[in-house]
């Protein structure tokens, strides 16, 4: 079996943190850098905390999560602050430069309740005018389609030969449910995860955001800054948090 520490190793082995690979990493890092205090919500196993802060950052770095064996990978590095909790656990009153969701790890906020707290947390984490930035998948794309086990695909980690797959179990009112599947070569299954993921459009993510207290300073429909378009995969959002009246 994969037990959860083996998953976060994987994790990382998967998804890889390299800007000088990937525009969506390079993105997030353009940020980062001109940001004198971060607060990664949903860090996972701190990479991109990590990569900052061996690039030379030198101000407050803070990641939260609530995955446990995630953010004991993250914290090899004793140099950033690693707090467990959710999105709406966000630290009231820090006074953050920027707050960052990456990974597509905003669709994880998969309730109206769990949208609003989380980003009422955001707001109030930040100082005002602070960004908030991060990225949601255009549900126009419909990515979940591509998610079915005849892309299955086969790589070399954890010293083995794995086998990786995803399976859409429903898709009702906004909501993706899928089976994320680990297996042998030979298809016998060593780990199933079972996920829900809200994929929302430009208008609702926009009524949240205004709800919560913030204006949007940019919107990308890729990583190269293009605008959200008609054949856009991605909704990139830096918004900026405004000040609450008295």
């Amino acid at each position: 079996m994969i037990s959860d520490a083996d998953a976060a190793a994987l994790y990382d082995v998967l998804n890889p943190w390299d800007p000088d690979g990937y525009a969506g990493d390079r993105f997030y890092d353009d940020l980062l850098t001109r940001a004198e205090s971060v607060l990664d919500v949903g860090c996972g196993t701190g990479a991109m905390l990590h990569w900052a802060r061996e690039h030379g950052h030198a101000g407050r770095l803070v990641g939260l999560d609530p995955d446990v064996a995630a953010l004991d990978r993250a914290r090899r590095r004793g140099d950033v602050e690693w707090v467990e909790g959710r999105a709406a656990d966000a630290p009231a009153g820090a006074g953050f430069a920027l707050a960052t969701m990456t990974g597509h790890a905003f669709q994880f906020l998969v309730t109206d309740h769990e949208l609003r707290a989380s980003l009422a947390a955001i707001h109030a984490a930040l100082r005002p005018g602070g960004r908030f930035a991060f990225e949601t998948r255009h549900p126009q794309a419909r990515a979940w389609e591509q998610w079915n086990p005849s892309n299955a695909a086969d790589i070399e980690a954890l010293g083995r030969a794995l086998r990786v797959w995803h399976e859409v179990e429903s898709v009702r009112d906004g909501v993706v449910t899928f089976h994320g599947t680990l297996a042998e070569p030979d298809g016998t299954v060593l780990r199933v995860d079972r996920e829900r993921l809200r994929f929302l459009d430009v208008a609702a993510l926009d009524a949240l955001l205004a709800d919560a207290g913030f204006a949007i300073e940019a919107r990308y429909g890729d990583w190269h800054h293009g605008p959200v378009t008609a054949a856009s995969r991605e909704i990139i959002t830096v918004a900026r948090a405004q000040a609450v009246s008295a």
